[in-house]
């Protein structure tokens, strides 16, 4: 039988992913709690995605690697990073904030093979050229592309995602749909902005998507090893 583990739960409007940066600001007095202990104890929490109705069965464990600011009043500005993915067995409700006992789950084991080869250049491809339209082409280099599942996980992450899609990427668990589904949404925002950047260089722009575009269409970060 899969074991079981008891965590630290933050039910939140964002769902965070393996690999993926997620900063927070923790304010209720009840996650100020939570987030000392998690510091102290050097512990892991969930984020599990809330949309205000209802709160997803599937999250994501982060850690935090950076206290990036501590306020007087308690308030804490923090980076974290999304690790293990887990399914909520049971809500626990003996502290101030939820706990949860989980069971991780990971994607299946998928044999090698030429089409996946092919699949992840393919995905390399339009992830650069979708960075380089949004930014300068030496970002690109901050991003290790070179895994599968590790870069199914990097284009989830694009912020021109909402909170529903990513949830659906967080649950697969067939890397190859998900670098499929991942790539054919990305292909289409990269057609759109190759047509605004021709509309700009005719009528005399730079080239660059402007700011309003660039903030609509998000931006990305790149992920580290989640292991």
């Amino acid at each position: 039988m899969a074991e079981t583990r008891i965590i630290p739960l933050f039910p939140l409007g964002i769902v965070a992913l393996p690999g993926a940066p997620t900063p927070l600001h923790i304010f209720e007095e009840r996650y100020k709690e939570m987030i000392a202990r998690c510091i102290k104890e050097e512990l892991d929490f969930g984020i599990v995605w809330f949309d205000g109705q209802a709160m997803r069965n599937a999250g994501c464990t982060v850690q935090i690697v950076d206290v990036i600011t501590k306020y007087e009043d308690g308030r804490m500005d923090i980076q974290t990073r999304g690790r293990q993915r887990f399914q909520i067995l049971e809500i626990i409700e003996e502290k101030a904030y939820l706990e949860a006992r989980v069971l991780f789950f990971d994607d299946a084991p998928e044999p090698f093979s030429e089409e996946m080869e092919r699949l992840t250049k393919r995905g390399e491809a339009v992830f650069k050229e979708l960075v380089g339209l949004l930014s300068d082409d030496a970002e690109v280099e901050a991003f290790d592309l070179s895994e599968a599942e590790r870069l199914s996980f990097t284009i989830a992450g694009f912020d021109g995602f909402g909170a529903l899609e990513k949830q659906a990427f967080l649950e697969m668990t067939a890397t190859r749909v998900r670098l499929e589904k991942g790539i054919a949404a990305l292909e289409k925002v990269v057609a759109r902005l190759r047509i605004t950047h021709e509309v700009e260089r005719i009528i005399g722009g730079n080239g660059r998507p402007t700011e309003g575009l660039r903030h609509k269409l998000g931006r990305f970060n790149p992920p580290e090893n989640s292991q």
